[in-house]
């Protein structure tokens, strides 16, 4: 029997974006169940009432979909006794790594090169695509995690929207989930209070001006564009979900059968 935990949004201190997934609704009528699938941003910067809160969902597994990278300016995660850390990276360390410190560091000038006329958002859609293709050992991984022990778990990376985002998105068509209900839950990231605190090296009000903040924001945005473009990668790489689950996956019906019997109602 599934726990019954306490409420499906805490107010957590020091993890941003925590949600459980479960309510979701399937095609054929069924729905995520509670208590099973949740997700996050990191869980470096969790207090002691997090981690508690964290300890009493009786997770089997945290899948961290952060690089070295990430690691090394959040911190690791915090231990939570029992549970099973798989650190699964979706995107390379190195890629990216003086992109971000311009993100961090740069002037408007550098920022304008580097973001405006929709360059920001190009990068976006670019990068989920690339991991669509690209990481579908990683995914495969996790679904056959999933349908043999590794639940209740919990999907982070350092935002909880992108990597982490697109982990769940995958889970949710694997589970047959509602497409349009895929994508409500991804947007949910867009919340205030679930929001990525962007990291600016200068503290001066010109380093956070509106222009520099509007620059900026398609990184740490959640847009339905840019999870549409992961499943149009989906349709023009594998022609259709089953068999981009099937095919590039290596998810078999008996797989997304036993699924469904860990994380459906």
């Amino acid at each position: 029997m599934t726990q019954q935990i306490p409420s499906t949004e805490p107010e957590l201190t020091g993890v941003r974006n925590f949600r459980d997934v479960g309510g979701l609704p399937t095609v054929d009528g069924r729905r995520v169940r509670h208590g099973v699938l949740f997700r996050s941003g990191h869980l470096a910067h969790a207090t002691d009432e997090d981690t508690a809160f964290l300890a009493s969902l009786d997770l089997h597994t945290v899948f961290d979909f952060r690089n070295a990278a990430d690691q090394k300016l959040e911190g690791p995660d915090v231990e939570l006794p029992g549970v099973l850390n798989v650190n699964l990276p979706l995107s390379d360390p190195a890629d990216g790594a003086e992109f971000w410190k311009m993100v961090r560091d740069g002037d408007l000038d550098q920022l304008r090169a580097l973001l405006d006329d929709g360059k920001g958002a190009g990068r976006m859609i670019a990068s989920y695509r690339t991991i669509i293709k690209h990481r579908t050992a990683e995914h495969s991984r996790v679904l056959h995690a999933l349908a043999e022990d590794s639940v209740p778990a919990l999907m982070h990376c350092a935002a909880g929207k992108d990597r982490a985002g697109l982990s769940i998105a995958i889970t949710l068509l694997a589970l047959g989930v509602e497409r349009e209900a895929i994508v409500t839950d991804y947007l949910e990231s867009n919340a205030k209070h679930r929001r990525y605190r962007v990291h600016r090296s200068s503290t001066s009000a010109s380093a956070w001006s509106p222009e520099i903040m509007e620059l900026l924001s398609p990184l740490f945005d959640a847009r339905a564009e840019y999870l549409q473009a992961a499943f149009e990668t989906i349709d023009e790489t594998w022609g259709d979900v089953d068999t981009y689950l099937e095919k590039g996956l290596k998810v078999t019906p008996e797989i997304r059968g036993r699924l469904s019997e860990r994380l459906l109602d």
